[in-house]
């Protein structure tokens, strides 16, 4: 092929898309415009193991620094892409270059949602999104005894126990009334809050910061009920927005994302939106559009399109993934539920080990996994072969998962 393919964004959507094009004999042009100065990068490691220093910056980068020249891959770090010229077929850089295309690809993520009337009032305020973002807080918790973290989702609990595990006192604000609580059913919810509660964090629900008022060592932080917390470190984890402006401007449908359809093409066929930025339709058990934020959800998005631009394309129908580790506590989910489906608890949560499946009309949608890998890898094939598991059989702790996912895929049920 002789086509010529530009990438926006260097994460892991990006990267994963550029090589599956390569890996599947596509011989045109590449482009990947990155907007950070550093090669493509791994993020979830930046609120975990980056950050306790027990994983170094070299173990972020996702390929060889010869990787792009060995791969006729034209990577531009540090560009920012202005303006889509969808009658042109072209994209033109803040810096004003103009670089045409024939395929275009978004894959430019989101950004953190942010407090920005409140902590503009101090310099002790992170947030993580970025490498950079993640150096900065880990310079800080070297330092730091107290600790406040606003939001009480993955990223928010994630550096909870890195923040604990270096004896740092942390206190956690969640305008909510759970831990995760629109990710996840409340018996993991729960769960999740009472291991964070051993290790020390304290939770403080229904709260918002209403003010901060800075002192030379500490912020004094008043929560919306008045009550007063002190911390010499603040991170906002308060959820993400997807980047649509540069889609928006070109007149592509934008609806909480760049809508896509089956094949990740958005409103102009020409133009592909994957990852963290695109909206699109997750068959397998919703009706309507979704959004999701994984590593995995990127990657399989970046090799359906890399299918698709070859000519190789096949239906979509992955199920989503998502993991997070947390002090010893490894929380595995395949599949996407609603707050409002029914959460089935397979295991007694002593030693912290269980999985909850979630049925919406006794169809299994998910299943949420804390420290039961063996749960997950079933879980997986239930929900892509679609095998039909009852709720009273996933709550008998004797019911064999294999065995009916055997029988499933011997039947020739398989997707």
């Amino acid at each position: 092929m002789t086509l010529a393919v530009v990438i926006v964004g260097a994460g892991q959507a990006g990267l994963q898309l550029a090589s599956s094009l390569r890996e599947n004999g596509f011989c045109g042009r590449i482009c990947i415009l990155g907007d950070e100065a550093h090669p493509p990068y791994q993020r979830p490691p930046l609120s975990k193991a980056f950050l306790s220093g027990t994983f170094s910056q070299e173990l972020l980068w996702m390929q060889e620094p010869d990787y792009f020249a060995q791969n006729a891959i034209d990577f531009r770090p540090s560009t920012r892409v202005r303006y889509i010229d969808r009658e042109a077929r072209m994209v033109e850089t803040v810096a004003g270059s103009i670089i045409p295309y024939d395929k275009l690809i978004l894959a430019i993520g989101a950004r953190n949602r942010t407090l920005q009337d409140v902590t503009d009032r101090t310099c002790r305020s992170h947030s993580i999104r970025s490498l950079d973002d993640s150096r900065s807080l880990r310079a800080a918790l070297a330092t730091a005894k107290r600790m406040v973290i606003v939001g009480a989702g993955f990223l928010g609990l994630e550096v909870a126990a890195v923040a604990r595990a270096a004896n740092i006192d942390v206190d956690i604000v969640e305008s909510g009334p759970l831990a995760l609580g629109r990710a996840v059913s409340s018996i993991t919810s729960r769960a999740l809050q009472e291991h964070h509660e051993k290790l020390g964090s304290n939770f403080h629900f229904g709260e918002t910061v209403a003010d901060i008022n800075s002192e030379s060592e500490t912020d004094n932080i008043r929560l919306s009920s008045g009550k007063m917390l002190q911390a010499d470190s603040i991170l906002v984890a308060i959820g993400v927005e997807p980047n649509v402006e540069l889609a928006a401007s070109a007149a592509l449908e934008v609806r909480n994302g760049i809508v896509v359809d089956h094949a990740f093409r958005t409103s102009d066929p020409d133009i592909y939106a994957i990852g963290d930025c695109a909206t699109f339709s997750y068959g397998h058990a919703y009706q309507r559009l979704v959004r999701l934020e994984s590593v995995q959800n990127a990657v399989d998005h970046a090799r359906a399109v890399a299918l698709n631009i070859i000519g190789l394309s096949e239906e979509y129908d992955q199920v989503p993934l998502f993991w997070s580790d947390q002090a010893g506590l490894r929380l595995q989910i395949a599949g996407v539920a609603d707050p409002t489906d029914r959460a089935i608890l397979r295991a007694d949560l002593v030693g912290e080990t269980a999985s909850i499946f979630r049925f919406r009309d006794e169809r299994l949608v998910a299943v949420e996994s804390i420290n039961r890998p063996g749960d997950h890898m079933q879980a997986r094939k239930l929900l892509k072969t679609r095998a039909p598991l009852r709720p009273e059989e996933a709550e008998d702790p004797d019911f064999s998962l294999k065995a009916l996912n055997e029988r499933h895929l011997s039947a020739g049920h398989s997707r």
